[in-house]
C-alpha cells in the first residue's frame, strides 16, 4: 500500500485526509485550530504531505521518524511541526485500522478500560443550557452561577468537572478572543479580592457537588508561579482532584516551587510536545497527571509512548481534548488501551453546532462515561458538509 495524495482542510478544524493506491483513506487532525496559529499548522500539513507521498501508511514509525529527523527543524519540535506530524500519523493509523477491519485500539494492545470516565470541562464558559442557547461559549462571573452550572452537569450524570476560577474577571467584560488577553491582566498582579473571588467560585462548586463530585481546577497558565502557589494553598480545603496548568510549562522547575508550597496534585501537558517535552516532569516527579494533546504532540504513535513513559513513574494520564470530532475519537482509542488512564476531557465546545456538524458521527458520554467506537480505524471521519465548507489543498 502506498500514499498517493493528501487532502488538507482549513475549516473550523484543521484536518487531513490521506489517500492510498488501494482506495482506503484515513483522517487526522492538527490541534492548532484555535488561537492565532491555525494557518501555520495548515501550511505545515501541506509541507509534510509532500514528504510522505509514496510511503507505506502501515509504517507509522518510519513516517514519524522521517518527519521528525529529515526536515532539519523537525528535531527541534515546536507545536506547528508536531501538530502536522500528529495529523498525518493519526490518518495513517486510521488507514491501518480500516485496512484490517479493526478499531485502532486493537492494534495498540486492546482494552484495559471498557468504560471511560469523563468530566464536564471548562464550566466557567457555561454548559449545555447556556451554550446551546447562543451556540457559543460565554463567561460566568458570580459564584452562584458556578453552583448552578455544576448542578446542571451533574444532572447529566457527570461526577467530575473542570473550572478555571480566574479566567473571568470580577466584572463582566466582552468575551476575550484570546486567553493571552486575559492573562496579561492577571500575571503578576493578582489582587486579594481576585483571589477571594476565585476561591468563592470553587467553594460554590464544592457546595453544589458535595462529596459526590471531583473538581479539577484549571488555570490556563494565567498565573505566575508565586501567585499559583498562593491560590493553590487557598484551595486546599476544597479537595481538588488536580491543579491544571497553574503556570507556564516552559520551565518545569517552577512546578517544583508550586509543589513545595501547596499540596494540590499538579497537572500539565497540553503545551508540552513529544517525549522530550515531558521528560523532566517525569524525572523530577512534579506532576501527578499528564495531559498530552494527541493532535499537538505528535499523534497516536507519540502519545502512546508518552503514556507508557508516565506509567514508569506512576503518573496518570488525561489526554487533552479541545479540538474536533477526529481529535476526540483518536483520544478515545488511546485511552481505552492505557492502564494509567485517569479521565477523559469532554470539552463544552463539543456542545456547539460546529463540532456536531464537523464529524460523520457524533459521540458523547452517557451518564458521564464514554465507550470507544468499534468501527474500523479511529471511528470518525470529516463530514461531507465540513469538507465542502473548508478551504482545501491537495498534495499529490
Amino acid at each position: 500500500m502506498k500514499i498517493t495524495s493528501v487532502e488538507c482542510y482549513l475549516g473550523d478544524f484543521i484536518t487531513v485526509k490521506v489517500n492510498t493506491d488501494e482506495g482506503i483513506s484515513g483522517f487526522g487532525e492538527a490541534g492548532l485550530a484555535y488561537g492565532n496559529c491555525w494557518e501555520a499548522a495548515f501550511g505545515q500539513c501541506q509541507d509534510f504531505a509532500k514528504l510522505i507521498l509514496g510511503m507505506d501508511p502501515f509504517n507509522t514509525e518510519e513516517i514519524w521518524e522521517h518527519l521528525h529527523r529529515h526536515t532539519f527543524w523537525g528535531m527541534g519540535g515546536g507545536v506547528v511541526v508536531t501538530s502536522a506530524m500528529a495529523a498525518i500519523d493519526t490518518a495513517c493509523w486510521d488507514i491501518k485500522g480500516k485496512a484490517l477491519g479493526l478499531p485502532v485500539y486493537k492494534l495498540l494492545g486492546g482494552k484495559t478500560n471498557d468504560k471511560l470516565r469523563a468530566y464536564a470541562s471548562q464550566l466557567q464558559f457555561g454548559w449545555r443550557d447556556l451554550i446551546q442557547k447562543n451556540d457559543s461559549l460565554d463567561l460566568l462571573y458570580d459564584p452562584q452561577d458556578y453552583y448552578d452550572v455544576v448542578k446542571e452537569a451533574m444532572g447529566e450524570g457527570y461526577d467530575a468537572v473542570k473550572i478555571d476560577p480566574v479566567f473571568a474577571p470580577l466584572e463582566p467584560r466582552p468575551f476575550p478572543q484570546l486567553m493571552g488577553t486575559q492573562g496579561n491582566q492577571i500575571r503578576g498582579c493578582y489582587r486579594e479580592h481576585d483571589l477571594k473571588r476565585s476561591v468563592e467560585r470553587i467553594a460554590a462548586a464544592r457546595e453544589a457537588g458535595g462529596d459526590d463530585l471531583d473538581i479539577i481546577v484549571e488555570i490556563h497558565s494565567l498565573l505566575d508561579a508565586n501567585t499559583a502557589a498562593i491560590l493553590g494553598k487557598a484551595l486546599e480545603p476544597y479537595r481538588i482532584m488536580y491543579y491544571e496548568e497553574p503556570t507556564m510549562p516552559c520551565n518545569p522547575s517552577v512546578f517544583k516551587h508550586i509543589k513545595q508550597r501547596c499540596t494540590l496534585p499538579l497537572a500539565t501537558g497540553e503545551r508540552s510536545y513529544t517525549r522530550w517535552g515531558f521528560r523532566q516532569f517525569f524525572e523530577d516527579r512534579t506532576l501527578d497527571v499528564i495531559q498530552p494533546d494527541l493532535c499537538n504532540t505528535g499523534g497516536i504513535t507519540e502519545t502512546k509512548k508518552i503514556c507508557d513513559m508516565a506509567q514508569v513513574y506512576d503518573v496518570g494520564v488525561q489526554i487533552h481534548v479541545c479540538g474536533g470530532p477526529i481529535a476526540t475519537a483518536a483520544a478515545l482509542q488511546v485511552e481505552t488501551v492505557i492502564p494509567n488512564f485517569v479521565i477523559h476531557e469532554e470539552h463544552n465546545a463539543n456542545l456547539t453546532s460546529k463540532f456536531r456538524k464537523a464529524g460523520k458521527y457524533f459521540y458523547e458520554p452517557k451518564d458521564g462515561f464514554y465507550t470507544v467506537p468499534e468501527l474500523p480505524g479511529i471511528g470518525q471521519e470529516m463530514s461531507e458538509e465540513a469538507m465542502a465548507a473548508a478551504r482545501k489543498v491537495v498534495i499529490q
